[in-house]
């Protein structure tokens, strides 16, 4: 299964009240750098996927909003709570793992639960570091979810690598 990892844009400063903090949303830089971001993976990556899943977080579901327009509205775009900051690694390997084995799936989130997430995946709880920029993208090649999800980094791209492709 093919897995793209997607870190929501620019949203500002944080909020202090959690409640408030969901709802913020991508600021009009982190808008137009998620466009060309969108655009250098449909164009220039050629990158195709099944399903956009994204954290309900509105920062978040705006880039993948965004993602959604730049291929035409051809994927389908959901919204899935393990996505969320605090949501349940586990729970999501999961959710990945009922979908069909040559499934892509673009999953679109926060840090660091999405740099957990692939570290996790290829480092199988062992020490590895990443970093995902805001607007950051990356590719794993997940080979098997049992007992937990495994695979490979296949590739690490920031959004100022994306724009210069």
């Amino acid at each position: 299964m093919d897995v793209l990892v997607l870190r929501h844009g620019e949203a500002g400063n944080r909020v202090s009240v959690p409640a408030m903090d969901t709802k913020r949303p991508l600021t009009q830089s982190g808008r137009k750098e998620i466009e060309e971001v969108a655009s250098a993976m449909r164009d220039r990556l050629n990158l195709k996927f099944d399903r956009i899943a994204s954290s309900p977080l509105a920062r978040a579901f705006q880039t993948a909003e965004i993602v959604e327009k730049a291929y035409g509205g051809a994927s389908k775009l959901e919204t899935w709570d393990e996505l969320r900051p605090e949501g349940s690694r586990p729970e999501l390997e999961r959710k990945l793992s009922k979908l069909r084995r040559d499934a892509r799936v673009l999953l679109v989130g926060h840090e660091p639960y999405l740099s957990t997430l692939m570290a996790g995946i290829i480092a199988g709880g062992g020490p590895a570091r990443i970093s995902l920029k805001k607007g950051g993208l990356a590719k794993l090649r997940v080979s098997s979810f049992s007992p937990r999800a495994t695979g490979e980094l296949r590739w690490l791209l920031t959004p100022k690598q994306l724009k210069k492709l």
